[in-house]
């Protein structure tokens, strides 16, 4: 493993996609009982994303978690989408973690609300009444969080929730990620967390693999930290942690 830090990130390089998952993984599951040891109930958000496979594996396998006191929310959703599409994040969650831990509460945002503003809403009182505390975190290909695009993205924005248009090189991602056939089939809105939102939680646990995501990374470590690399607030944060396996770090080895 490789340790880089610059400005308050911290940033791991793994050999191997199994080893980042697992120290990942681990981290999260530190942090989750560290919380739980001194209150009575423990708010994560979750990101969907391929990308987190090994983390959320690792992390389902984590042994003296009592997942009846943690609450799970995800961070972002297409909007349109019918609820059992197997695209949907909430679904993504649901087959990859949710549906095997006994949360407390699982908390998604639905993709088929008539009215977005108040889903933007409901969604956004759920989170004041319930502080973040742990974020798991991926990165897209354009830098994003979440779904905040470098075209969306804002570190002041005073949503907790909004609605967005999707980029095209956030959406190709999907098709690169297995997600959809042709970037046609992509979505063109969704509603996601904003970026103070994500950064209001107490940990941020970020899991970035795969060669496609190592100039993401790299910008995130060295661009300057603005909202045309939406990830560099990172930065900025008192307790993030990124993960990398050696594809997706090789700019920074």
């Amino acid at each position: 493993m490789k340790t880089i830090t610059k400005d308050k990130l911290v940033v791991n390089i793994f050999d191997t996609r199994a080893e980042m998952g697992a120290a990942a993984g681990a981290k999260a599951a530190e942090l989750i009982k560290e919380y739980l040891a001194k209150k009575q109930e423990v708010n994560v958000i979750f990101a969907a994303a391929p990308s987190q496979n090994e983390t959320l594996e690792s992390l389902i396998k984590a042994e003296g978690i009592d997942w009846s006191r943690v609450n799970a929310f995800h961070m972002d959703e297409y909007i349109g989408l019918s609820k059992d599409a197997p695209q949907g994040f909430g679904n993504f969650l649901r087959e990859h973690i949710f549906k095997f831990l006994p949360f407390k509460s699982v908390n998604y945002i639905d993709c088929e609300a008539k009215d977005i503003d108040a889903e933007c809403a409901r969604y956004s009182a759920l989170l004041k009444a319930n502080p973040v505390d742990i974020v798991l975190l991926g990165i897209g290909e354009n830098g994003h969080i979440a779904f905040n695009d470098p075209h969306v993205a804002d570190f002041n924005d005073k949503a907790a929730v909004k609605a967005v248009e999707l980029d095209d090189v956030c959406r190709q991602q999907q098709v690169n990620d297995g997600c959809f056939k042709t970037i046609n089939d992509v979505p063109k809105y969704a509603l996601t967390l904003t970026i103070p939102t994500l950064v209001s939680a107490q940990h941020m646990v970020c899991t970035v693999p795969a060669p496609t995501k190592a100039w993401a990374v790299a910008a995130t470590v060295n661009e300057e930290i603005s909202e045309k690399v939406p990830a560099t607030i990172m930065r900025k944060h008192n307790s993030a942690i990124m993960y990398c396996d050696k594809d997706s770090g090789r700019d920074l080895l």
